[in-house]
């Protein structure tokens, strides 16, 4: 793919003098005269490279602008190389530039031939460090130790994350509400990767279930013998997650009694833990979720207006799936590419009828439930595409009949039974069944005789 340069200098002659260069060595060139439109460039499509002058009207010999450029440059694209050049540079301009993240330094007037090396040499470098980034964090998620991409294909999942990209980096704290099963647990890991803190721990916890006392220690500890049980001293949450972010999922689940004590340390980063009367303090940014109405909680006396402020500087509301239907298809391939991998299934995909299926499902467990329909229908299989039949999915508006299974009543081993039982029913072959779900001979007889199946 021919390589993109966006050259940013002031001077008309200069401009039209790279721009043919760059063209004649058969680069891509777009090319820009101040700053702010250098920035405006990068922002609606990052080049592979920016040549960019140190110096522009406002200021034409410190190179002042052009750092400033620079540190913009930076602070939107991390790993796009910038060279940086200037009729009027000295080394410590170079060191500076150099400093703040240039790749690499060019005096005017140029030699084309260095030029070129240099753009070349910069430009494969930075392919290179993509290419190998982008195969760390596959790794990385694979492993479970990176946030996954959200997939926001439609128009109300992309105004959220122009939120998130936002106020991610931002201290203020953030309330995420939505339906169950939106993801807005991965909302919060992503907010957290996008901070300053992405390096600190993220620590989690779901208030909703705990009673008063449990919540209580969970949040701040407790001291050795505080209560019948604590043999020994324990941290709670908000020590672990000092310097780092803390997650309240089902906020809106907190006993009254305890939202005064979570509005102290959210007001002053102070607290005690349970049985102790030394006051501690923790540096967190808080981020909570909740499925509830926050607003109707507090007119029923159940929620404390003033915590509600503490925790929704910002507000993000996570679409249920029915209003985002174009995402729906992208995150089911992701889904079954997951599911596919894990269960060791040569799956390439649905056929054309079960994307239609997923399209029109009303989805009222929202992305959890794609996830685990998915993943079911991985497992029930039998060809390398998921048919209808495999995702087990009611018609809409239909109401499902006596002796359709249910999914949600079935366990594992229904599910293998079930996904056994249909192998056999279509190859009449244990042999051919056994290598349809990727099973030797005797582990399908085991499962068999396991579960009370006969052979065809």
């Amino acid at each position: 793919m021919t390589a993109r340069i966006l050259l940013a200098d002031d001077q008309p002659d200069i401009r039209e003098s790279l721009r043919l260069l760059l063209k004649s060595e058969g680069f891509k060139v777009d090319t820009v005269a101040t700053p702010a439109a250098a920035v405006a460039a990068v922002e609606a499509l990052p080049p592979d490279l920016v040549l960019m002058d140190m110096n522009y009207a406002q200021d034409t010999t410190s190179g002042q602008e052009g750092l400033h450029l620079l540190d913009r440059l930076r602070a939107l694209e991390p790993e796009l190389p910038v060279v940086v050049m200037t009729a009027w540079g000295s080394i410590e301009l170079a060191v500076e530039a150099m400093k703040r993240g240039a790749r690499d330094f060019v005096p005017k007037p140029w030699e084309n031939a260095k030029l070129m090396a240099t753009l070349r040499s910069q430009i494969e470098l930075g392919q290179a460090l993509r290419r190998g980034r982008r195969l760390e964090a596959e790794n990385r998620v694979l492993r479970g130790e990176e946030v996954p991409a959200i997939v926001a294909e439609s128009r109300p999942m992309q105004a959220l994350m122009a939120l998130v990209a936002r106020i991610g980096a931002s201290e203020a704290s953030v309330l995420i509400t939505g339906e169950n099963g939106t993801g807005k647990s991965l909302l919060a890991r992503t907010l957290h990767s996008a901070s300053a803190r992405a390096r600190q721990p993220l620590i989690t916890l779901n208030a909703g279930g705990l009673s008063e006392g449990v919540l209580e220690s969970e949040l701040f500890g407790h001291a050795k013998g505080a209560f019948t049980d604590a043999k020994e001293a324990r941290v709670g949450r908000f020590e672990l997650a000092d310097g780092g972010t803390l997650f309240l999922d089902e906020i809106g689940n907190a006993p009254l009694s305890l939202q005064a004590k979570l509005l102290r340390v959210l007001e002053t980063g102070e607290y005690e833990r349970v049985g102790s009367s030394r006051t501690l303090r923790a540096d967190v940014r808080v981020i909570s979720a909740t499925n509830a109405d926050l607003e109707k909680e507090v007119q029923a006396g159940r929620f404390r207006q003033d915590l509600r402020f503490r925790l929704n500087t910002f507000e993000l509301h996570v679409p249920p799936l029915r209003e985002r239907l174009e995402d729906i298809l992208p995150l089911a391939e992701l889904f079954l590419q997951r599911h596919a991998q894990r269960y060791r299934r040569p799956l390439v995909g649905f056929e054309p009828s079960v994307r239609r299926m997923l399209e029109s499902h009303p989805w009222p467990g929202n992305v959890r439930e794609l996830d685990h329909a998915v993943e079911r229908a991985a497992l029930m299989a039998t060809t390398n595409r998921v048919g209808p039949s495999d995702l087990l999915l009611a018609p809409r508006g239909a109401a499902m009949s006596p002796d359709r299974v249910s999914l949600d009543e079935m366990s594992m081993d229904d599910i293998e039974a079930h996904l056994i039982r249909k192998a056999l029913a279509c190859h009449r072959s244990a042999t051919l069944a056994a290598e349809a779900l990727g099973l030797s001979r005797s582990a399908i007889y085991r499962r068999m005789q396991k579960y009370g199946i006969e052979a065809p």
